[in-house]
């Protein structure tokens, strides 16, 4: 199996959780959202969604992107962000390794003024994407939301070196991620059951405090470190207890069905299987690290001053 077709299994609605996810609302974002306190009650009756929207926003505002900018999306899945930048005034060109999320981007978003996609590896990219060079130096931001966790250690600094040779001087790329908290603890002792590697594909999760290393080594300065993980991971944990804990019994089944009906498709062995790969990703939720970083292209003959683990 290709790694575009073991990626796209895991957004294939045949899958489970993605059907669950997809009934409580996940739709063109498949990220995990950003929850704050006082919503999180909401977030329980209302479903993900609106705070998937935040995250996308929180993570696109940390790009800086101003109109007619050049940027490329990486691994865009749906669209969502992409068609946000185009409709902020940006060329934007959404890539994704999964030609069926593509489909779906182009389907939802092909006519947003902006926004073009293309089927490309975000590690290794063409000339040419979506009739857009790919060249040297080209492009003024680069975003990767919640994607790069996909790509393994080795596409991951691939990633790097290809943003920092896409990006003209002065450029910017924002790489938000799940992240291991330390290079002690790796996937293996997060999710020993694999089920969580299996769900999503892949293999294993960047240390937190390596990716500015090697952002460092494909040229990058880091201008912010931005550790997410309580509104993310943390609060998503709770989230997850508080669904397995009512999905875990007929009355509470019943209870989710009536607020969300699509759930009604789900027979007794989904509902065990459902609830069993949830209980997985909590205890990965909390203790795995979620962080979003900013690291820019040095301007020729200019230093960018260094700021670290910032909130």
């Amino acid at each position: 199996m290709s790694d575009s077709e073991d990626i796209a299994s895991a957004y294939s609605d045949d899958s489970v959780l993605f059907r669950v996810l997809r009934h409580l609302g996940w739709d063109s974002l498949a990220d995990i959202g950003y929850f704050t306190l006082p919503t999180l009650p909401f977030a329980a009756a209302a479903g993900p969604v609106p705070f998937q929207r935040r995250l996308a926003r929180r993570s696109l505002a940390l790009l800086d992107a101003r109109p007619g900018q050049l940027v490329l999306d990486a691994g865009c899945g749906r669209g969502d962000t992409t068609a946000r930048l185009g409709t902020a005034g940006c060329r934007a060109l959404g890539v994704d390794i999964q030609p069926a999320q593509i489909d779906q981007a182009r389907r939802r978003f092909g006519g947003c003024r902006g926004a073009r996609f293309a089927v490309a590896d975000a590690a290794d990219l063409p000339r040419r994407a979506a009739e857009i060079p790919l060249t040297d130096g080209s492009f003024d931001r680069v975003h990767c939301l919640e994607a790069a966790f996909h790509f393994g250690h080795a596409g991951r600094r691939s990633f790097l070196g290809e943003s920092f040779r896409l990006l003209r001087p002065g450029g910017r790329l924002v790489l938000v991620d799940v992240t291991s908290p330390t290079e002690q603890e790796p996937i293996g002792t997060l999710d020993p059951s694999g089920l969580v590697r299996g769900t999503w594909r892949f293999d294993g999760l960047e240390p937190y405090e390596r990716y500015p290393l090697m952002a460092s080594a494909a040229g990058f300065t880091t201008y912010r470190v931005l550790d997410w993980t309580t509104p993310v991971l943390r609060r998503a944990a709770h989230l997850c207890a508080l669904f397995t804990g009512t999905a875990s019994t007929r009355v509470g089944q019943q209870a989710l069905c009536l607020r969300w009906p699509g759930l009604r498709t789900l027979d007794a062995r989904d509902w065990d299987e459902v609830v069993t790969v949830v209980r997985a990703h909590r205890a990965v939720a909390r203790v795995a690290r979620y962080t979003a970083y900013v690291f820019d292209k040095p301007a020729e003959g200019l230093l960018v001053p260094h700021r670290d683990h910032q909130r």
